[in-house]
């Protein structure tokens, strides 16, 4: 019998929980489920005689030991930051690991201590990471197989609320993690076009945005995601002109979040202290200029933004309460700790309510003197039993855990989803889950 070890049961972990279980009798699988509240890994088994739920600490040095020996494969769904903990018991007690996250730079110096063990270290094998380099890669590699030459390739994701569950004028609910979105494109941007670089710094991330146009899906906003040129080696698509990841939203939003970036509200460096004792009209007047105080706070906030006080962007600034006598519930934090506090409550995920993911590949290449664009869509709406994350995120990981304990996979150190022979039989399985891309082929001028 084979010993599968999920570290981790948080709601990006149930579809991987499930998937394995589902399929644990076929294989003579054990699923042992661990996490900081067994009650919670309890539930996701359901009874299921074939798997156990332990409570897991992952600071815990010994029992992180324990269990990682016991396994014969180990998914880490914890925190990012924990998981190059995990992978060195895993290099210690010859485990392979996989993990959803992106793979940091100590994480990559492992790589050939892992090839030395025959071990697999798998990362990026979630949605975003992971089904958007598996899927690109798809696309890339039919553009190749016919000859054609790459002008461009443009690569966005978006993890949104689904039009039945939209209910706020921002067009956005929670569907993960929360501070991560709060905090999402601090930094400098970086991606290629026409062969130069571009930079993109963050007070003008969200408002230097394109428009894109998904099949039979609508029209998003998309802003550059971090730094794309690494990934024209990753994906070996060096001389390629033209290249960006992003992130896309729905209309609407991101200049409204411009304009949360530009009064200073998603800002992380200092703490504001006895923040509860202000209103949120306090909070906004401590960070406009001290001039024309006999004007009402969305007026000099909309004066401030060069907005009419009409604009949509000072409605939806409204509709979070920014002027309003409302205390702040947050004791004390940094702005961008005390806006998220706030948007838990705003944008929280109802229990009806359905997510939904939006994903966008467009190649442009030249072939026998004729420019072409081809393009790959997915769109997938959560359902009533899990949400489309949950189903993005943990089923790649899950098919991969089947994949190497079927042997079906000759891959030694650490590596992301690019290869053939993971992308191949991972996008084929994922279609059995309506996780299926559409491909359209335009010729243009």
């Amino acid at each position: 019998m084979k010993r599968i070890l999920i570290l981790g049961a948080g709601k990006s972990a149930t579809a991987l929980i499930h998937y394995l279980l589902e399929h644990a009798e076929q294989y003579d699988w054990h699923v042992v489920v661990g996490d900081r509240d067994q009650s919670i890994a309890a539930q996701k088994i359901d009874g299921n005689p074939r798997g156990t739920a332990i409570a897991f600490d992952v600071n815990d040095a010994d029992l992180c030991a324990k269990c990682v020996q016991e396994s014969d494969i180990v998914v880490s769904v914890l925190p990012a930051q924990f998981h190059l903990r995990v992978a060195e018991d895993c290099l210690r007690f010859g485990k392979h690991i996989i993990t959803p996250s992106y793979v940091k730079a100590n994480e990559l110096a492992l790589d050939a201590a892992f090839k030395e063990a025959g071990l697999l270290f798998m990362g990026e094998l979630g949605l975003d990471p992971g089904i958007d380099h598996m899927s690109l890669m798809q696309l890339i590699g039919e553009v190749k197989a016919f000859g054609g030459e790459m002008t461009a390739i443009r690569s966005f994701t978006g993890a949104l609320i689904a039009p039945e569950s939209d209910t706020n004028p921002w067009h956005y609910k929670f569907t993960w993690a929360p501070m991560n979105v709060v905090l999402a494109g601090q930094g400098t941007a970086r991606y290629l076009r026409n062969g130069s670089p571009q930079y993109v710094p963050y007070n003008r991330l969200f408002d230097q945005i394109e428009s894109y146009e998904v099949p039979e899906t609508g029209t998003f906003e998309a802003y550059a995601n971090r730094d794309s040129l690494p990934y024209l080696d990753t994906y070996h698509i060096e001389g390629v002109p033209t290249f960006i990841r992003g992130t896309l939203r729905f209309q609407g939003y991101c200049k409204a979040w411009n304009a949360l970036v530009r009064l200073g509200l998603t800002d992380n460096t200092f703490t504001i202290p006895d923040a509860d004792q202000l209103s949120w009209a306090a909070l906004m007047d401590s960070y406009l200029p001290p001039f024309n105080r006999d004007k009402a706070i969305d007026q000099r906030t909309a004066d401030f933004l060069q907005l009419p006080l009409s604009s949509p962007i000072i409605d939806q600034l409204r509709w979070l309460g920014l002027f309003s006598d409302t205390k702040i519930k947050t004791k004390a934090g940094s702005p961008a700790q005390i806006l998220h506090d706030l948007l838990v409550e705003k944008w929280v995920f109802q229990p009806e309510d359905r997510d939904m993911i939006v994903m966008l590949h467009v190649v442009d290449y030249s072939l026998n003197g004729k420019s072409y664009r081809k393009s790959s869509s997915l769109t997938l709406k959560g359902d009533a039993k899990d949400t489309a994350i949950s189903y993005t995120v943990g089923l790649p990981m899950a098919i991969m855990t089947k994949l190497i304990l079927l042997d079906k996979i000759d891959l030694t150190g650490v590596h992301i989803p690019i290869q053939e022979q993971v992308y191949t039989p991972l996008l084929e399985e994922l279609k059995q889950f309506d996780i299926e891309f559409k491909e359209q082929l335009e010729e243009i001028s």
